[in-house]
C-alpha cells in the first residue's frame, strides 16, 4: 500500500493568480490540492505515454527483424549479456 506524502509548495506572482483562477467557485477545481494531484495524475498518464510509445518502437524494430537472424540463446547468455 502507499504511503501519503503532504507537500508544500509555495507560488507566487503569476502562477499564484493562474491557480487561483483555476481554483474556487470560478474554477474547475474545489481546492488547491484537487487541482495539484489532477497535475500529477495527467503527468503521470503523460510519462506513462511516452515509456509506452517506446516500447512499442521498440517492438516494432524487434519484430520487424527477420526471422533468419534470431539466434538461439541461453539462459547464461542472456544474464552474461546485461551484466555491467
Amino acid at each position: 500500500m502507499s504511503q501519503m506524502t503532504t507537500l508544500t509548495v509555495r507560488v507566487s506572482g503569476v502562477l499564484s493568480d493562474f491557480v487561483a483562477q483555476n481554483v474556487g467557485n470560478s474554477g474547475t477545481y474545489e481546492n488547491v490540492s484537487e487541482y495539484i494531484r489532477d497535475l500529477i495524475r495527467r503527468d503521470k498518464a503523460q510519462a506513462d505515454e511516452i515509456a509506452f510509445q517506446k516500447l512499442k518502437a521498440e517492438l516494432t524494430h524487434a519484430f520487424a527483424t527477420p526471422e533468419a537472424s534470431y539466434k538461439p540463446l541461453s539462459a547464461d547468455d542472456v544474464i552474461a549479456r546485461n551484466r555491467p
